[in-house]
């Protein structure tokens, strides 16, 4: 064997190792190059379909509606998470320190991830401990734009949110961040972001919390059930006290400051971000059901939007005595009564009474039931009546039974026979048969179109005996519909809700004034005439007697067969009011003081009640007056059922 040859063995036994670590190093770069291949293929198949984040509005949480009373103060809110968002100057400074030396030190230093953070977690993890590596805006992330994938703990989710997370840390500032945190992070009890919960615990705004408080605050949110300091006081105290801990080590407060705040008592006192009901239940729920006409239920109940209304809570509760003294009076626990105010100017719901216990019974009456409205219906074929040219001083039989159709004969209350008197009396005693005539005369189609141009929203069947208040009618169509009278013929539709913000402050909507005039004026102040004739010397009487201030008003009774429903709908100068009362889950006739009961014991005296409250010291004003004329036709060109001709001329009868 040659020297080369040797050499050449010789030198093939010492690099064979180098050969074959080379290879194997190789072997596994292209495995690694691979893995990063295949790993980077599936990180892309993770991020796709991510959630828009670059809007603003993705870090926007669910926020409560909020509803505003006439005078801008806050009566109720439509939530599904308590929560109030708050800016940086509405809380304490403890809050943002606490929060960072707690959840996430380096948070102003890291990139949306904290490398060393998850180094130490796994460490711990690996040594049998638990400690999480989620940033404060991966939190975030999770808590908003990842909402519905939180419970998701799979590698998958993970990696979005970090990802996430690092985009956001380019588009927002570290205390933009923070403060979108502390809006949105959950501190148990119901309380969805540091105002919420500040009051939820301490019934005070964020920006008042001291050391200690704010303190406990930020203990919650890592475990919100078990440190619930009305729950686990002895839990929230220890927790309270580490967090006290972090920010003497961070250096955000003095050892002094620590040890004076570990000493104090947690004191817990209660409070309520929003009343789940608030004091006027009916109305409000009534707001909602408009709101939901042009919003959808997510945006009322998470929207934050700011609805401003025309409840006056004055008003209100004059309303709300006059109905419970009236109830009280009578002391029967089965009726329920309903009251709706509206301003005669603007068509502004001042008050709404929807029943007597909004808890024991949600069903709205002054919006939702539709109970026959009796005799006061007769105001639409009164107006009817004179926009034809019929002349309220017309003579017409008021006699009892009398046939009006062949298939239709019309007796008074208790059966009385009134002759033959002018329809002006007629309406003032609420006759059945005068009206019965009237109504066949002129049409039951005019009497409906009348009541539609009024206010009357539900449909109306176009027939005769609707005259006599046989449809049902909810008491606030027939508020709006009696202050068309009111203002001299102009119709108005009634409003609950004159504004409308979103969570940014931006106006959505605002009512305009859009009036018309559904009748003359001529006739509306013709109507008014007779229907005070109602309260001076008919069937209102009792309104007269017990109204104590000095102003006009007019109205008319309702009385539906055997009593069933009581009603008087009535108007000033200032207010159109309806009331109505009965029994709201049966029909049956209506008991007061052991017999049946009336106009003038039951809803009459809650109107006068509720004038002699509302217009107190007030100044007199007078009803809308006009020089128009209505041009009436002759008398005897009226055609009655059971009137003869030459009976129609008050100069032939008296009236």
């Amino acid at each position: 064997m040659g020297i080369r040859i040797r050499r050449a063995r010789k030198h093939s036994k010492t690099h064979i190792v180098g050969f074959a670590l080379a290879g194997l190093l190789g072997f596994f770069a292209l495995g690694a190059i691979a893995v990063a291949f295949s790993m980077s293929n599936l990180v892309k198949e993770w991020l796709k379909e991510l959630p828009d984040y670059n809007s603003a509005d993705a870090y926007i949480v669910a926020e409560p509606t909020r509803v505003y009373d006439a005078n801008g103060t806050e009566i109720v809110g439509y939530y599904l998470q308590n929560r109030r968002t708050v800016t940086a100057d509405q809380i304490s400074p403890y809050v943002f320190q606490g929060t960072v030396d707690t959840e996430d030190i380096r948070f102003y230093s890291h990139a949306g991830i904290d490398t060393q953070g998850i180094m130490r977690a796994v460490y711990v993890q690996l040594l049998g401990g638990s400690e999480g590596a989620s940033t404060i805006t991966q939190q975030l992330v999770r808590n908003t734009v990842l909402a519905d994938e939180q419970f998701d703990y799979s590698i998958a989710r993970k990696v979005r949110e970090a990802y996430i997370a690092i985009q956001m840390e380019k588009k927002y500032t570290k205390d933009q961040i923070l403060l979108m945190y502390l809006n949105t992070i959950y501190y148990g009890h119901g309380a969805y972001g540091i105002e919420a919960a500040s009051i939820t615990y301490f019934n005070k705004h964020a920006s008042d919390l001291t050391l200690a408080e704010a303190a406990t605050l930020v203990a919650i949110p890592q475990a919100p059930s078990y440190f619930d300091p009305t729950q686990n006081p002895e839990g929230a105290r220890n927790r309270r006290n580490l967090v006290l801990n972090r920010m003497r080590t961070a250096g955000d407060i003095t050892p002094e400051e620590c040890a004076a705040a570990q000493e104090e008592e947690l004191v817990i006192n209660p409070g309520e971000v929003i009343d789940p009901l608030g004091d006027h239940p009916y109305f409000t729920d009534y707001v909602k059901s408009l709101l939901l006409e042009d919003f959808d239920s997510d945006t009322i109940m998470q929207g934050g939007l700011k609805v401003y209304t025309t409840i006056d809570p004055e008003i209100q509760s004059m309303a709300e005595q006059s109905v419970w003294e009236q109830l009280d009076e009578i002391g029967s626990d089965s009726l329920d009564a309903a009251m709706v105010v509206v301003d005669v100017d603007t068509g502004y719901i001042k008050a709404m009474v929807g029943g007597r216990d909004y808890s024991v019974r949600q069903f709205n009456l002054a919006t939702q039931a539709r109970r026959q409205c009796g005799s006061t219906f007769k105001m639409f074929t009164l107006v009817s009546a004179l926009q034809e040219g019929m002349n309220p001083n017309i003579n017409i039989n008021g006699n009892s039974p009398l046939q009006v159709t062949p298939t239709w004969e019309v007796s008074n209350f208790q059966g009385i026979s009134y002759g033959i008197r002018s329809l002006v009396y007629m309406t003032a005693n609420s006759v059945n048969t005068a009206y019965a005539q009237v109504a066949e005369t002129i049409g039951a189609d005019k009497i409906v179109e009348t009541a539609y141009a009024m206010g009357i929203d539900d449909t109306l069947p176009s027939y005769l005996s609707i005259t006599l208040g046989t449809v049902g009618v909810p008491p606030i169509q027939m508020a709006e519909a009696f202050a068309t009278l009111a203002s001299g013929g102009i119709h108005r539709d009634t409003v609950a809700i004159t504004r409308i913000e979103d969570r940014n402050g931006n106006v959505i909507y605002e009512h305009k004034d859009n009036p018309t005039q559904a009748v003359s004026p001529a006739v509306a102040q013709a109507a008014t005439e007779v229907l005070s004739k109602v309260v001076t010397e008919g069937s209102g009487t009792v309104v007269r007697d017990r109204m104590r201030v000095n102003q006009p008003v007019a109205g008319k009774t309702g009385t539906t067969d055997d009593a069933e429903d009581l009603w008087f709908c009535g108007y000033t100068p200032q207010y159109s009011v309806a009331t109505w009362i009965g029994y709201p889950d049966s029909r049956e006739r209506i008991i007061v003081y052991g017999s049946a009961g009336n106009t003038g014991n039951t809803v009459q005296p809650m109107f006068a009640s509720f004038m002699n409250r509302a217009l107190e010291g007030a100044e007199r004003e007078e009803f809308p007056e006009t020089e128009d004329k209505i041009e009436y036709k002759s008398n005897q060109s009226w055609t009655f059922s059971g009137t003869a001709a030459a009976e129609n001329d008050p100069v032939v009868l008296r009236q």
